[in-house]
């Protein structure tokens, strides 16, 4: 007897993109049916409907190819069919259980094969950004991923970021216990074998009790929903990693990651404004300047607040402001309010402003004319107050407009707040008797391994200690 389950239904933009991709699609070429006329008189393909003005897709939302726009490869998706993706059954939560998945001949040569099929169509092999979850059975398959790689491709980048989603803080169980193992095993494998490791998370910490999710000014976001979070760590990501992805660019992945590497620091920290706070019209310098005495960017990987905008290295990208506002355009004759207000572009203008927060830090900053692109399917979370291209207005609109476009600062930074950071995680373990969950440990992970990478993760730790760092002398390992 055959039992069949029926497809999945489709949702609002799916079922569009479908009608778009037929529409545009015959035998391979774009048909005529496919074309509209523009104002010039010329042929354009359709734009897909933009029906978020009037239906949200919350509800609709399931995983993440509800969503998706871009058409994979065939070869680019490798399903594991040994464990499930939701239930309470089968479910891959543990180091050792994804790490075991590539001592398996068959899945280690599938994913070679894979590998090997796309890195031969490249013609420079700049090297690999892996996104892997931290707090699952994953962040084990993403540790042997990473050793591959980096046994395989030597001296190509390798640029990890160890995604978490926003923790419920309802109370200690073992499923939490379960969540902060493998991300201690995830952090320190992952940064090992990468050439940099950055975790991206909306929670406000990574500990047992995690603190309340960040919130952004103007986004109203549902930290439950991942279909939320996971826009916005998105746009983070795809405006953090403009350095090394520029065809104009003369950083790439391999150069990035020594500029932070310095003295075994090889995991950073990322932070956004998103939107970046700007008047509609507003110079640079001036929308700078409100933030003299804070840095305006919220930090994505659950290190909590930092207390100094000091770093010791850091990269900032700004995209999405014309050029005429870079700068304040003085009269002649005219004095300048401020240093930023005297530069003469907008480079200098944010070099300035970076050097007047942290003169001792090595900054790298970029400019960018592109805004970041928030068309659907992208949540429409944005406050009202926001215009069409993502600037402040002075007052709400009598009708409301749909954001189109938004202006997006992210910074990545090696930071002495992950010596606090990672050395709560190591003192939440340590304190600790871990063999109490010994489901944990049959799944592959050896007692002996976990607390040598508890060792590591402290060694990692003191990489980032300062002279005003925190002391741990009370906190000694007692052997």
């Amino acid at each position: 007897m055959t039992h069949e389950e029926a497809l999945p239904a489709k949702n609002l933009f799916l079922q569009d993109l479908s009608k778009l991709k037929r529409c545009m699609a015959t035998d391979g070429d774009i048909g005529p049916t496919a074309l509209s006329p523009s104002k010039d008189g010329s042929q354009l393909p359709p734009q897909l409907p933009v029906y978020q003005q009037d239906c949200h897709l919350e509800g609709h939302m399931r995983v993440w190819s509800d969503y998706l726009q871009v058409c994979l490869h065939p070869r680019s998706s490798f399903v594991i069919h040994h464990y499930n993706s939701d239930g309470e059954s089968s479910q891959l939560e543990a180091f050792g259980q994804g790490e075991s998945l590539l001592h398996d001949p068959s899945y280690l040569e599938e994913l070679e094969d894979r590998l090997h099929f796309f890195v031969e169509e490249c013609d420079y092999l700049q090297g690999f950004q892996i996104l892997c979850d931290l707090d699952n059975g994953f962040s084990g398959v993403g540790a042997k991923v990473t050793e591959l790689l980096h046994d395989e491709y030597s001296g190509r980048g390798i640029l990890t970021w160890g995604l978490m989603p926003v923790i419920q803080n309802t109370g200690v169980s073992r499923k939490d216990f379960y969540r902060l193992m493998n991300t201690v095993l995830g952090i320190v494998h992952l940064s090992s074998h990468s050439s940099l490791f950055c975790p991206l998370s909306l929670s406000g910490s990574l500990g047992l009790r995690p603190e309340p999710p960040v919130t952004f000014p103007y986004v109203h976001y549902d930290a439950s929903l991942k279909y939320h979070s996971s826009a916005i760590l998105a746009t983070a990501l795809d405006t953090l990693s403009i350095p090394y992805r520029l065809y104009c660019s003369q950083c790439s992945m391999v150069q990035l990651a020594d500029a932070f590497n310095i003295s075994g620091r090889k995991v950073v920290t990322a932070g956004a404004a998103m939107p970046f706070p700007m008047a509609y019209g507003q110079s640079l310098p001036d929308a700078l300047c409100r933030y003299h005495l804070a840095v305006p960017w919220t930090s994505l990987s659950s290190c909590g607040d930092q207390k100094e905008s000091c770093c010791f290295t850091q990269s900032v990208v700004l995209r999405g402001i014309a050029k005429e506002n870079y700068t304040s355009n003085l009269l002649p004759a005219s004095q300048p309010k401020t240093a930023l207000h005297a530069c003469d572009t907008g480079e200098e203008v944010l070099g300035s402003y970076l050097h007047t927060q942290c003169p001792e830090t090595v900054s790298a900053s970029y400019l960018l004319q592109d805004p970041c692109k928030v068309l659907p399917p992208y949540p429409q979370f944005f406050s009202a107050l926001l215009n069409k291209q993502g600037f402040l207005l002075d007052k709400l609109p009598s009708c409301s407009t749909a954001t189109e476009s938004i202006p997006v600062l992210t910074v990545l930074q090696s930071s002495p707040i992950l010596y606090s950071a990672l050395y709560n995680l190591y003192k939440e373990l340590h304190q600790i008797d871990v063999r109490r969950w010994a489901g944990f440990f049959s799944a592959g992970v050896e007692l002996y391994d976990f607390q040598e990478a508890l060792h590591d993760l402290r060694t990692l730790s003191q990489c980032y200690k300062t002279s005003s760092g925190l002391d741990e002398s009370e906190d000694e390992d007692s052997d």
